[in-house]
């Protein structure tokens, strides 16, 4: 099979700077992700649906890395950077899976945060295992089965440009058809209102419950309700500007230079998978506690050793 190239952009001007910047921060986000995870998978009182939520957000998050940092790490240090297009709309297939599907679990996480504030009576049985499992599976599975449509399609466009303007392969590819596809656009269109706006409203709607009825309760348990929000509300934050971030360089690669392109292009992928598990890690008391523990720990059991 005949395999069409794709030349990134430039990188080798600093690549020796970039390359230690990303291993760096690529192995800072698999550790600190997979910390949090193993305190929440060994830890018993942390097997409720909040920390499942937290412990599939942040395996998430070591995916998106996955996808991205081990291809551009070889890149930075390569004289010429290429792609299969093939391999390309695999990793462009792989890397909104794993965004869109952070959507899905942060709205399965501000729905579980509703029904344990608002509905606390309810909590046991609407929040069981089989309904835990049920949304972490179908946050990965509907993503991947939306998406793939959209990559099917794109498979068969006929392109004309074989430069991508981008690091990785995201979006700007659609820029590489000779004649932009009109059933591509809509259905961009359609699967953006559908796998992010969507559920961002319905996170939003979540949450603006919560304060209206917890606002209407004692202080006390105001304070309890911002408390168990507000890193739930940081990571989405975060998310949503680095994902709308992408999507914006992509529109405005024409009128950015490769340097600033290049910047904004590296600080949406790099830093979200490593604030995820920062403010979980330090806003969530429970887990803070056992990462106390932890490192409390660690000394004793290297002198043993």
């Amino acid at each position: 099979m005949n395999l069409t190239y794709i030349t990134f952009g430039e990188l080798h001007k600093y690549r020796y700077l970039y390359f230690v910047v990303i291993f760096t921060l690529y192995i800072l986000i698999l550790c600190f992700n997979s910390i949090i995870v193993y305190l929440i998978w060994t830890c018993k009182n942390l097997h409720e649906p909040m920390y499942i939520f937290i412990a599939a957000l942040l395996i998430n998050s070591v995916l998106y890395s996955m996808i991205i940092y081990p291809k551009l790490l070889s890149d930075v240090l390569s004289e010429k950077q290429t792609i299969s297009y093939p391999l390309c709309l695999f990793q462009g297939f792989s890397y909104y899976t794993s965004a869109v599907s952070e959507f899905l679990l942060l709205a399965a996480m501000a729905y579980d945060r509703y029904v344990s504030i608002c509905k606390p009576l309810q909590y046991p049985v609407i929040m069981n295992r089989i309904t835990i499992y049920v949304c972490v599976i179908l946050a990965w599975l509907i993503p991947a089965f939306e998406i793939a449509v959209s990559f099917v399609l794109y498979s068969n466009v006929k392109l004309c440009s074989f430069t991508l303007t981008a690091i990785f392969c995201n979006n700007s590819f659609y820029r590489l058809q000779c004649v932009p596809s009109v059933v591509i656009s809509i259905y961009g269109v359609v699967m953006l209102i559908n796998m992010t706006f969507l559920p961002m409203l319905f996170i939003l709607f979540s949450y603006i419950r919560i304060l209206r009825i917890s606002y209407s309760c004692c202080r006390e348990t105001r304070r309890k309700a911002l408390k168990t929000c507000l890193p739930h509300l940081l990571v989405l934050i975060n998310f949503s500007c680095f994902f709308f971030f992408d999507i914006i360089i992509v529109r405005l690669e024409s009128d950015l230079s490769n340097t600033v392109r290049l910047t904004l292009t590296f600080q949406s992928i790099l830093f979200h998978p490593l604030l995820n598990p920062i403010i979980y890690g330090l806003k969530v008391n429970e887990i803070f506690k056992h990462i106390k523990m932890l490192l409390c720990q660690w000394p004793s059991r290297s002198l043993c050793l």
